[in-house]
């Protein structure tokens, strides 16, 4: 009686994990992993969201490497990706910065953690009005310098880079705050053994604080990736996909081409959707292993 007992204990505890892990992976099965496969099957449709479906096999992606506005697209997410990576090592110099005990930082605090509870939408009203030449103030102060106000939304050359400022400013205090949690888990046995070998600065900073804080670093760089490559709101927002279509990215494409008034194609749509999904793994998978790997070699 005493083995069935203890038998039925261990049942429960090996049981109980995914019972609580339950309700969760059957959101993440409905709301993620679903939605994927249907877009992947849509793609290969030729649908307007309301009327029969027609099987149209790769032709989708076919035209889609024969759109200019794809290569447009892609060409502006490379530029995201590769300017908002800049947010991590802001966002850890600004989390080291705010990791002392001086007067007043609590206030910095505040104000360096402000952008990341404030909305997108205003975020790019914000941003908006700094940029306006009527009444903007970047406008003025380049005008100081220059001589001319420059329309930063209104020009080609400018308008991606200015909306990428925008989304810059809450992406920095987010990793920041990812930094600030890391730094408050810092070993500081180690930190003193450092200290007491004359460790310090640079020194310091990338032989002992950088490799504990690697954990913060990858859900940083992650957080950051998929927030350039999935960069809807700002561009909505501030610019419209203009002009002329110069600010467009790959997900305000897929909306444009899905869901707004240039035409209800799905099939499209979800095309567009599927290719911005694999760009995404890619990134994510090399970081993953990349850091897997390193837990292994340390």
């Amino acid at each position: 009686m005493a083995g069935r007992a203890k038998s039925s204990k261990k049942s429960q505890f090996k049981w109980a994990p995914w019972l609580f892990l339950a309700p969760g992976i059957l959101m993440f099965l409905i709301y993620v992993i679903w939605p994927i496969f249907q877009s992947i099957r849509i793609s290969f449709y030729d649908w307007d969201g309301l009327g029969a479906m027609t099987w149209i096999g790769l032709e989708n992606y076919v035209d889609l490497l024969d759109d200019d506005s794809f290569y447009t697209s892609l060409w502006n997410n490379l530029i995201w990706l590769i300017l908002y990576l800049l947010a991590v090592p802001a966002g850890l110099g600004i989390a080291l910065f705010l990791n002392q005990t001086v007067m007043g930082i609590r206030l910095y605090k505040s104000l360096f953690f402000f952008p990341f509870v404030i909305s997108q939408v205003v975020v790019g009203l914000i941003f908006t009005w700094f940029y306006a030449p009527d009444f903007g103030l970047l406008p003025k102060i380049l005008g100081l310098f220059s001589g001319e106000e420059i329309a930063i939304l209104a020009d080609e050359r400018y308008a991606t880079f200015g909306v990428i400022a925008a989304g810059l400013w809450p992406q920095i205090a987010y990793c920041m705050i990812l930094y600030l949690t890391g730094l408050n888990n810092i070993n500081p046995e180690q930190v003193e053994a450092a200290r007491m070998d004359n460790a310090k600065g640079w020194s310091m900073l990338w032989h002992v604080i950088l490799p504990q804080l690697r954990p913060a670093t990858f859900m940083s760089i992650v957080v950051t990736v998929i927030g350039a490559l999935r960069s809807f709101d700002l561009v909505s927002i501030m610019t419209v996909g203009g002009p002329f279509g110069s600010t467009r990215v790959l997900s305000y494409f897929m909306y444009e081409q899905a869901l707004s008034e240039y035409g209800y194609s799905m099939g499209y749509g979800a095309a567009i959707a599927v290719v911005l999904f694999a760009i995404m793994l890619v990134f994510i998978s090399i970081f993953i292993v990349r850091m897997l790997s390193q837990e292994r070699n340390g």
